[in-house]
């Protein structure tokens, strides 16, 4: 069970961050919890422990897949989370904090956002399929195309002006996300 349960994300969630359910659903997780109460004071043998453990698992898919629905049913909360990320990212990436504190961390994002980090990636990947770190590398990526097609800064100036401290990192980064290096980008344009 120890094994098994780390696979359930929802468990780094931060309170707030609480499953919503349907009155169906909720029945169906207080039937799993009546289960086990009724088994846990019923006489003990070797078979009590298994049947326990069978229906706290149960109990842990039930929640798993509650959370996973709920992150598609509640598409107006959950699209402002995005649309606040999307917020966020561009004023960050407009402002001074690029040069002075690096690329914006996924715990800078997520306490920014009032989530966790963990609530944050998994949402994303349900309503984008990108985890939080790809939504920075993203919008770098996009202010580095904009720099780099619009200004004459030599791409050390700007992987400097993007929070890096090494030139060789951004355009790694770059070429990994656009399949052209910076200059082969910038090229394109002339």
């Amino acid at each position: 069970m120890a094994k098994t349960i780390t696979k359930y994300e929802y468990f780094d969630y931060s309170v707030h961050e609480a499953l919503f359910l349907s009155d169906k659903e909720e029945t169906a997780m207080i039937g799993i919890m009546h289960s086990i109460q009724q088994e846990y004071h019923s006489n003990i043998d070797k078979f009590s422990q298994d049947i326990i453990i069978a229906q706290l698992e149960l109990l842990f898919v039930h929640a798993d897949r509650f959370y996973h629905r709920q992150f598609l049913t509640r598409k107006i909360t959950n699209h402002k989370i995005l649309d606040r990320l999307e917020e966020l990212l561009t004023d960050y990436f407009n402002s001074d904090d690029l040069v002075n504190k690096g690329l914006p961390s996924v715990q800078y994002i997520a306490e920014a956002l009032n989530v966790s980090p963990n609530y944050l990636s998994d949402l994303l990947k349900v309503l984008t399929g990108q985890s939080t770190q790809q939504h920075i590398h993203d919008k770098l990526i996009e202010k580095a195309k904009e720099k780099l097609s619009t200004g004459d800064q030599s791409v050390s100036e700007i992987a400097y002006e993007l929070g890096f401290e090494h030139s060789q990192s951004f355009s790694k980064l770059f070429k990994a996300k656009t399949s052209l290096s910076p200059l082969g980008f910038r090229h394109s344009f002339n």
